[in-house]
């Protein structure tokens, strides 16, 4: 990692070097944006309930009642559900999936337009709180669509960083607003655990505890996202020597939904708790208050379950057995001790169901740490917490960054030389 960072500010590297301080540019744009108010309106004090992990991801926008309050997550919506209608669901969304570079920029077209839809929705619920109840129909209106350009802008700014910079902007706009909150998490814990504490041996103590298995977390997290099982192949018109006695293989990772299960549980359950909001009946909401909420046992069972169930189900759409086994054998592949045909594509999905057993295992755990760490321990304080889906975006994006950085200086290196 070291060399990596050397060879970035060798002199030979200048364009990466721009493209890096480029990409540094833009996410201090978005950070800035994080802080300007919607005019005319309040920073929302309240607890945002199920609306923290939007929060989170927007470094913190939404509750300061920001520009960029809505971040791209109304975008990342519409792409998961435009994945999902691809996933043979839907024919129209399917067959552009398979038409190559034009039906993705289609596609990609569609989940824009969707995206910004998705936010203006977004926008007029969420102006409710930002103004209040008393105000006009076009106070809400005006508040939902700054909200949806905020969004707009985003995306653009994202577009560029992709283009121009390096990583995925989308997704870099999501970290560093996970990130721009860890300084303030980290100040109110020692605030909390150090000065708050009346024996400060005792609170120094605790708060290094508490610094040590952030840390010991943020391993497990790079440990889970990098492992893989490796399935063997060979090729019946070809020989190991021909790939310079190289094994192929097809690598499925041990967590191959990613995050993707714990935000789908999440919107899931918010769906029934943002009714509750608008449908003032009693029965309904104390139902939501105890079976659909996070902080009871019932609703954190539910939740767990459903991100379990999304694990298994993300991971099998994607990757699809049946897909696998069939381009194995018109390419003359096949697994070696596997018969082509029913036999490889029953073995594909068995070993995506055991891996993904231990990925589903390791989102339960991220995703629960967090809940129960702040109803369970003694820190009143909201802000700190501990673990949890933004930490597993972060360590993805960074990861995803970093190796998209060490391919381009392999290149240029081989460029050099040959």
């Amino acid at each position: 990692m070291f060399s990596t960072f050397k060879q970035i500010f060798a002199p030979r590297n200048k364009d990466l070097k721009k493209r890096i301080l480029f990409t540094l540019g833009a996410l201090a744009v978005f950070i800035v944006g994080t802080s300007i108010k919607i005019p005319g309106t309040n920073s929302i004090s309240s607890d945002l309930g199920f609306l923290e992990l939007l929060n989170a991801m927007g470094g913190g926008a939404l509750k300061k009642a920001s520009i960029f309050g809505l971040g791209v997550m109304p975008y990342i919506s519409a792409s998961i559900i435009v994945q999902v209608f691809s996933m043979n669901i839907i024919p129209y969304f399917t067959d552009l999936a398979k038409e190559g570079y034009t039906g993705r920029r289609k596609l990609n077209t569609i989940t824009r337009y969707f995206g910004l839809f998705i936010a203006f929705i977004q926008g007029l619920i969420l102006s409710i709180g930002i103004v209040g109840n008393n105000s006009d129909a076009f106070e809400y209106i005006r508040v939902a669509v700054i909200l949806t350009a905020g969004t707009a802008f985003l995306l653009w700014i994202g577009d560029q960083v992709t283009q121009k910079g390096v990583g995925n902007g989308l997704s870099l706009i999501i970290m560093a607003g996970i990130v721009a909150t860890l300084p303030y998490m980290m100040t109110e814990a020692f605030n909390t655990f150090v000065l708050g504490n009346e024996n400060l041996f005792i609170g120094i103590v605790t708060f290094i505890v508490y610094v040590l298995i952030y840390i010991a977390v943020v391993v497990g997290v790079v440990f889970i996202q990098q492992s893989e099982r490796r399935i063997p192949i060979q090729y019946s018109n070809k020989t190991s020597s021909a790939y310079g006695a190289k094994q192929t293989y097809i690598p499925f990772k041990v967590n191959a939904a990613n995050v993707m299960p714990v935000i789908f549980a999440s919107a899931l359950i918010a769906i029934p708790q943002t009714l509750a909001q608008f449908i003032k009946n009693e029965g309904y909401i104390k139902f939501v208050n105890n079976y659909l909420n996070y902080n009871t046992v019932a609703g954190l069972v539910i939740y767990l379950l459903l991100i379990v169930i999304f694990s298994y189900l993300y991971t099998l759409l994607q990757y699809r057995p049946e897909d696998i086994s069939s381009n194995l054998q018109k390419n003359g592949g096949y697994i070696p001790g596997i018969r082509p045909g029913y036999e490889t594509k029953k073995y594909i999905r068995d070993v995506l169901i055991r891996i993904t057993t231990y990925g589903s295992i390791f989102l339960v755990i991220i995703a629960a740490m967090p809940i129960l760490f702040s109803n369970y321990s003694k820190v009143e304080n909201a802000n700190i917490t501990l673990g949890g889906t933004g930490l597993l975006i972060v360590v993805g994006v960074v990861l995803e960054t970093y190796n998209q950085i060490s391919s381009a200086l392999s290149q240029k290196e081989y460029k050099r030389r040959f």
